[in-house]
């Protein structure tokens, strides 16, 4: 016989290296999220000076390259993807610069280089974690490292304290919180361990008499892990961030599980804690007070004295002026530019709102927005959450569902309870809102969180003919099965 030889290969599809629909998706959506952030940045300064502000070429410039970096990220190794999860951080992120600009300006430059470090980790993260898999190999490495961030800030003339949350490293001129990376250490850990022990603790194994129940050998390690995580922080008074770590861990459980009986023994851990906490730990009591009555302890007047820094209001003044400012907002808002209210030197008829662009950005928010902004805001954040809970769904194993899961959580319930604490719902936390807030280390993080998002993503929504294919997909080496 003549001609070419077979060969086992043939009838392997060839991969397209062109442009996915989903990034085309994605590039469109991104360019709606600049026409929003540059409108409101362009309204924001006309309503305040009354002028277009000078350096929209640069603030265009900056927007659209740190955008623009992420989207070819995406485009070269995440190609699958969803599509929708970076176009609604950067809405976020944009958004959240408008505001900081417009209340406190000095620290614009700032969030905009930690922009700028939270895209460039975004992307080295998609780099070097090439597949969710390879972070189950240093589940214990990753323990080991969440807990040295945890008790760093305890750490004589290393850690700082700041509004009575030792929460801080104080590093030359840098200062941050390790313990935002710790929680996404953790939930790689808890990840982890849930589904190779899933069995265990779904099945039940051991004999009681003559049934059969849990065997509750397996919980050991990860209760001990999850309390010391718990009592360091705790330590630290960072109520919020125990919370937030409680969650996690409670909500990680019962996805692994199924049981309703675990969701009733976190209830009575909660509870427990809670009690302890009120008693022991002075912030924690002194933020439940002011939730159940803030109006206790304030100063007897929503405005600050004119031309003075405003250091003598009361505890109740930080949540009551912002209900204030959103009561002042109405559906609508003020409009951009057009709010009174301060957070350092007020003049006559301002509302004095501590930590405005931080704790409080929220309030900053539904004053010159109203809420119509606010809802826009929420609405965001629950489809993030949404498209996280569908990728977890089209995950292709339990690990990479249950990292999906923990890190959706992570974010979803961050943004419930600050913007709770700012609306009274739940006693004030102090978390920041991701992606919004002033910060570096919350910003960074986050963006590093949203990257393995979207490695999860990536793996569960590319095609059986490329994952089986042999073929070398973008950002992973290549793999061939023998026929």
């Amino acid at each position: 016989m003549t001609g070419r030889a077979p060969t086992r290969y043939h009838s392997i599809p060839r991969y397209q290296f062109g442009p996915k629909p989903k990034r085309r998706t994605e590039l469109g959506l991104l360019v709606f999220g600049w026409v929003i952030i540059t409108a409101l940045y362009v309204l924001a300064s006309l309503g305040h000076t009354s002028h277009i502000p000078p350096h929209i070429g640069p603030f265009l410039g900056v927007l659209f390259a740190l955008t623009v970096i992420a989207h070819l990220a995406n485009r070269w190794l995440v190609p699958n993807a969803h599509p929708v999860v970076l176009p609604i951080v950067v809405l976020l992120n944009g958004i959240g610069y408008v505001v900081i600009a417009r209340w406190d300006p000095k620290y614009a430059s700032a969030q905009a280089g930690w922009t700028a470090l939270g895209v460039l980790l975004y992307v080295l993260t998609l780099l070097l974690v090439r597949r969710t898999r390879d972070l189950d190999r240093y589940r214990y490495l990753m323990l080991l490292l969440a807990g040295m961030f945890i008790l760093a800030p305890l750490i004589p003339h290393f850690g700082e304290s700041i509004n009575g949350a030792r929460l801080w490293v104080h590093i030359g001129t840098l200062l941050f919180q390790p313990v935002e990376i710790a929680k996404i250490l953790l939930c790689v850990f808890f990840a982890s361990y849930f589904a190779e022990k899933k069995e265990l603790l779904t099945i039940p194994t051991a004999r009681l008499g003559n049934r059969l129940v849990l065997d509750p050998r397996p919980l050991v390690p990860i209760l001990a892990a999850w309390g010391f995580a718990m009592l360091v922080i705790a330590k630290e008074n960072d109520i919020g961030f125990a919370l937030l770590i409680f969650t996690l861990f409670i909500t990680l459980l019962w996805i692994t599980t199924g049981r309703v009986g675990y969701i009733v023994f976190g209830l009575l851990l909660f509870a427990v804690g809670t009690f302890v906490a009120a008693h022991l730990f002075t912030q924690f009591h002194e933020r439940v007070t002011i939730w159940l009555d803030p109006w206790s302890y304030t100063s007897g007047a929503p405005a600050c004295v004119p031309g003075h820094e405003a250091t003598a209001c009361s505890g109740g003044d930080q949540l009551a002026n912002g209900w204030y400012a959103m009561g002042l907002g109405g559906v609508g808002g003020t409009g951009l530019g057009l709010g009174q209210a301060c957070q350092a030197v007020c003049s006559a008829g301002q509302l004095f709102i501590y930590a405005l662009t931080s704790d409080m950005i929220f309030a900053a928010v539904g004053l010159e927005l109203g809420l119509m902004g606010t809802a826009v805001v929420v609405l965001a954040f629950l489809l993030l959450v949404g498209t996280g809970l569908r990728i977890a769904q089209t995950a292709r194993s339990d690990f990479a569902r249950l990292i999906a899961v923990g890190l959706t959580v992570l974010l979803g319930f961050q943004a419930f309870y600050i913007m709770a604490g700012v609306t009274r719902l739940l006693p004030l936390t102090g978390i920041t809102l991701p992606f919004m807030a002033y910060g570096g280390s919350s910003l960074v993080t986050n963006y590093v969180l949203v990257a393995l998002l979207m490695r999860v993503s990536e793996e569960g929504s590319s095609t059986p003919a490329e994952r089986s294919s042999g073929i070398k997909q973008p950002g992973e080496r290549a793999f061939t099965r023998a026929t």
